[in-house]
């Protein structure tokens, strides 16, 4: 083993880990700036108790589901906790893998774990019961998304479709991570139910302004940064040829995203809407992260321009089924998703009908699971303990009514 270089690619993973980590504060402020400041505190609750419970879970027996060793192809489970390996001497075990430790791998999955009840934090703000939301975590988080994982990054099902050729393809998680966290986000809406005065007695949606656009556009920015570890961290070392292109494939599909998006909604509603614009940088970003190893850059912008454009359609699909999504998670992160998984049996090395239909398979086998479990979950809590707030802690606020404080305490607004 070349020391050297294998100390060179755990530090580079580390650094990727730090960049993910770093995201779920830009998935934090996006929230909080496109929302009502009356609901502040509570959206920066679930935001913290995702990523303390996501590492927790994934602990536990995350990782080891999704990673479970020989299994199946569908489920599987290596045991609770973590168990690196280890020398006769009592050292690790380098040899793990040739990129990172086996403590460097649980920490870089484990950022990602998290990500998927953070999809739908955003999409259910305003009006879910914090308790309901928390009992939708764990489970969410704890099971549903590690089982999914393993049927591709664990060797399951979908790795295997096309035999030693290679079946599904999803470099960083455009389906199993975006697509996950969506669907879900798409259930839970439906189940909750629109905010109030969402839509008017004419069934047209009403605009309900987020409160801070400069935090949402911090936002979309630490997230854009942190997807430079989020990709440039899939590719599982410091390879330079292979985390070079990756990052500028993942750059430029965010800009074109965000072009896209510009430039397609002033046609349609003929103003400039810097929240569309950042909307469609995100939807550039997950587009392209199901085949960021594969695209050469002038594709990578193809796929980022389409995805501006399926975000401005996605947002209009959601009002018209009359759903109400706060931040536009579900356009983002499942629309998008589903695009940028797609893709790869469009454009790239890969590209062909069969590759297309794995790709497929990989969509609707996540669809059919993550729709079951969410809408089970969801559904239970609402038959027992509720899921929903009532009417006037929904007008009055969910910072005052479930936390009793105020995120503005000397800057208040009439927001009902």
């Amino acid at each position: 083993m070349d020391v050297g270089l294998f100390t060179a690619n755990n530090v580079w993973m580390m650094i990727c880990t730090a960049l993910v980590f770093f995201m779920h504060l830009g998935f934090s402020l996006l929230e909080i700036g496109l929302t009502r400041q009356k609901n502040t505190i509570n959206i920066l609750f679930k935001n913290v108790f995702i990523i303390c419970t996501g590492l927790l879970l994934y602990y536990i027996g995350g990782f080891n589901l999704m990673y479970p060793g020989d299994f199946n192809g569908y489920l599987g489970f290596a045991g609770f906790g973590l168990e690196a390996p280890i020398l006769p001497d009592g050292s690790l075990d380098l040899t793990y893998s040739e990129g990172y430790t086996y403590w460097t791998d649980f920490l870089f999955q484990a950022m990602f774990a998290a990500t998927a009840a953070t999809i739908v934090s955003g999409a259910v703000a305003e009006r879910i019961k914090l308790g309901g939301f928390m009992i939708f975590t764990i489970i969410y988080v704890g099971f549903v998304y590690p089982i999914v994982g393993s049927w591709q990054w664990g060797g399951g099902f979908l790795s295997t479709l096309g035999g030693d050729e290679g079946g599904f393809h999803d470099f960083a998680g455009s389906t199993l991570v975006h697509s996950v966290g969506g669907w879900a986000a798409l259930i839970a809406i439906y189940i909750l139910g629109p905010r109030i005065g969402k839509f008017g007695e004419d069934g047209k949606p009403n605009a309900i302004p987020g409160h801070n656009i400069p935090l949402a556009a911090a936002g979309v920015l630490i997230l854009w940064l942190g997807w430079f570890g989020f990709n440039g961290g899939s590719v599982l070392s410091a390879d330079p040829a292979g985390t070079s292109i990756v990052l500028v494939t993942t750059c430029l599909a965010a800009a074109a995203g965000g072009i896209g998006s510009f430039i397609f909604s002033t046609i349609l509603y003929k103003n400039y809407d810097v929240t569309m614009m950042l909307n469609g940088i995100l939807g550039g970003l997950v587009g392209i992260t199901a085949g960021a190893d594969l695209m050469s850059p002038f594709e990578s912008i193809v796929i980022g321009l389409i995805a501006g454009v399926v975000i401005v359609l996605g947002v209009a699909l959601i009002d018209k089924l009359k759903l109400d999504d706060p931040v536009g998670a579900v356009a983002v992160h499942l629309i998008c998703g589903i695009w940028g998984t797609l893709a790869v049996g469009i454009f790239g090395v890969k590209a062909g009908v069969t590759q297309f239909l794995y790709q497929l398979t990989g969509v609707a086998a996540a669809g059919v699971f993550c729709c079951l479990t969410a809408f089970i979950i969801l559904f239970a809590i609402k038959k027992t303990s509720g899921i929903r707030v009532s009417k006037d802690e929904e007008l009055e606020g969910l910072d005052i009514h479930e936390h009793g404080m105020d995120a503005y305490a000397d800057f208040r607004m009439n927001q009902h």
